[in-house]
């Protein structure tokens, strides 16, 4: 019974063997679809979806510390985070095209060509026909996570510390790189109100198309003499000439109102009809 036990305990299952042959090819086409995308962000999900089956080999082999960090850590926090950023920034295809240093995509070249001959040769010398596994291990200190930390605080301790270390002084230093010094002492909040109230407008700017027939961002606001206001429309849509000016088109609405409300009313021509008429030929 114990011969048939180690025969099961290093033997591949049929469900091991097809969860192997599908999670793996999803893994290859993955890290082939981070490489060969064009979008920086569909490489980036790529990337994600390549790790998150690294994470269920990771389970399914007994580590099940380094998969919940594999999910957590890498897929959750790290990738996610160079997913934001590549969407906030706008990295497009064009950018990849420019070459910041020589001869960089020779070294690439090379460098991938010499992992991957090294690759080659470590699984050339895998043993494929038992495994180990890490059922032992496991059980030798009362579960997955045990057993790493025996690892990481005895044997591997040094190591450990050193790796903390790095961490530390790379995020200080990365934290002193991005530092800005002030040239000048922060204003309190007395000179900030001081500033305001200096300013050529201290009551809030008029708000779009008042006066106007609705109040789009892109229709100027009407004076009282029927003119549009320069300050109720922001400098960019000017510079770019998207401004829809409606004075004339509302003085003639307004003529056209005062003109049937005459009519119903019988009156005769008066002198707020001569006025709007007067302004009319004004802003024209």
């Amino acid at each position: 019974m114990t011969a048939g036990l180690a025969a099961a305990a290093t033997a591949t299952s049929t469900g091991e063997a097809v969860q192997f042959w599908i999670l793996g090819t999803v893994a290859v086409i993955g890290a082939l679809s981070t490489v060969l995308m064009k979008k920086a962000v569909h490489s980036a999900l790529s990337l994600a979806g390549t790790m998150i089956v690294l994470a269920v080999f990771y389970l399914a082999n007994g580590a099940y510390f380094l998969g919940i960090v594999q999910v957590v850590v890498y897929t959750g926090a790290i990738m996610m985070l160079f997913l934001f950023v590549v969407m906030l920034v706008g990295v497009t295809a064009a950018d990849s095209l420019k070459e910041t240093l020589k001869g960089q995509r020779w070294l690439a070249a090379a460098c991938g060509l010499g992992f991957g001959i090294l690759l080659i040769a470590g699984i050339g010398q895998a043993s494929l026909q038992s495994f180990n596994g890490l059922g032992a291990a496991n059980a030798q200190h009362g579960g997955n996570v045990e057993g790493l930390a025996n690892l990481i605080f005895t044997k591997y301790v040094f190591a450990f510390e050193i790796t903390g270390a790095l961490l530390i002084t790379a995020t200080v230093g990365a934290m002193l790189l991005t530092h800005r010094e002030r040239t000048e002492a922060p204003k309190t909040q007395r000179e900030l109100s001081q500033e305001r109230v200096r300013s050529s407008h201290l009551p809030p700017l008029p708000a779009p198309g008042v006066y106007a027939r609705h109040n789009a961002v892109d229709i100027a606001g009407l004076l009282p003499d029927g003119t549009p206001s320069e300050l109720t429309v922001m400098q960019t849509l000017r510079q770019r000439g998207q401004i829809r000016d409606v004075s004339g088109d509302s003085l003639a609405e307004l003529k056209a109102l005062e003109q049937r409300s005459g009519e119903r009313l019988g009156r005769d021509r008066g002198p707020a009809r001569d006025h709007a008429e007067e302004e009319e030929e004004v802003a024209k």
